[in-house]
């Protein structure tokens, strides 16, 4: 039973040293400034740092990446949190969206900072400095409806609904 313990632990350690060479594609494309969320959209600079330290490393394509990410298999569950976190919304690339789509990004940041859904703890856990105050999610909540309410002024109503 002992040999057959040691032999198990032997494959494990070589495994996990052997999947250590496997690692996913870094997440620090170039920006292109034409099609960040800046290049279009008023971003006061205190929402924008929020936005950098509590959304970026996963809803942009700079991520920072902490020292574990080094190790397998925790790159291949971050690699999954930024590609969903990416898909989901990318402020790197939010231009590149019809304006129907970036309306609705906005409608979906106020209401998922007012929930609480975003940040997910699972990310402020070990991210502390990026958990939202009550003051910084109002702040958050008011640039994003007021960014609406200035594509609705800017836009005709059809043009801020998803096309059937």
């Amino acid at each position: 039973m002992k040999k057959a313990l040691k032999v198990i632990l032997v494959i494990v350690i070589i495994a996990f040293i052997a999947i250590q060479f496997i690692r996913p594609v870094i997440n620090s494309g170039e920006e292109n400034v034409a099609h960040q969320i800046t290049a279009n959209y008023q971003v006061p600079q205190e929402v924008q740092q929020l936005l950098k330290v509590s959304c970026y490393d996963c809803h942009s394509n700079t991520t920072q990446y902490p020292w574990y990410s080094k190790i397998q298999p925790v790159a291949w569950i971050l690699e999954d949190h930024i590609l969903e976190g990416k898909d989901e919304l990318n402020f790197s690339t939010f231009m590149n969206y019809p304006v129907w789509r970036q309306y609705k990004k906005f409608k979906e940041i106020e209401k998922e900072v007012k929930d609480g859904e975003m940040p997910l703890t699972s990310y402020t856990i070990l991210h502390r400095e990026a958990i939202l105050s009550e003051e910084q999610k109002i702040l958050i909540q008011n640039w994003a409806a007021n960014t609406m309410k200035e594509m609705e002024s800017e836009n005709p109503a059809e043009s801020l609904v998803k096309p059937k």
